[in-house]
């Protein structure tokens, strides 16, 4: 099982190095992730257990995946991620489990998400040329992109553009269940 406070460490040290090494002070990196100065702090810190927005607007800003941002260890040539070492995000009835990630040579995270009925979550807009593409393993998906709406059933698949807000809704009355690839070409984070 996962320990929240080891989490909350490997988080605060993670971000602190990451923006260290790009010699981004605090301020830069709040104008580039959106992320308060403040809250950068906490998160820097290890004060504050952020959410999953935060994080992947942390995430985004600095070129890395969320995995590395909450990854404990170093990773080696070939990682299997026990399932005891799988971070889980939770916000009321929705949960999003981050199972592992990878920076290069593109970033790349595999997530298994839970909405409970009349659930939603509401994705920021990834930079530009990220796709996502999940299935649903359970459930029903509504998923919204530019304003219009799709619904994925059980055992279908979509693969969409990312870089614009997006909203993952279980409108059904069984929970929903799927699993999703977010892929991020790594050029877009290395200007500025």
């Amino acid at each position: 099982m996962e320990d929240p406070e080891l989490i909350t460490q490997a988080i605060a040290n993670n971000v602190r190095a990451q923006r260290a090494h790009r010699g981004l002070t605090l301020d830069a990196l709040a104008a580039r992730s959106g992320v308060s100065r403040g809250m950068l702090v906490q998160v820097e810190q290890g004060r504050t257990n952020p959410s999953v927005t935060t994080l992947t607007r942390i995430a985004s800003a600095l070129g890395v995946t969320v995995a590395r941002l909450v990854e404990v260890a170093d990773v080696p040539m070939v990682r299997v991620v026990d399932k005891t070492d799988v971070v889980t995000f939770r916000q009321g009835d929705v949960q999003a489990r981050l199972l592992v990630g990878a920076d290069m040579p593109l970033i790349l995270e595999l997530w298994d998400w839970r909405l409970a009925p009349g659930e939603h979550h509401d994705g920021d807009a990834h930079p530009p040329g990220t796709r996502e593409m999940l299935t649903v393993l359970a459930g029903e998906l509504t998923l919204s992109v530019y304003g219009k709406s799709h619904v994925i059933g059980k055992d279908d698949a979509v693969l969409f553009t990312a870089d614009r807000p997006h909203v993952y809704a279980n409108r059904a009355e069984e929970e929903l269940r799927f699993i999703m690839v977010v892929a991020e070409p790594r050029e877009a984070h290395d200007s500025a």
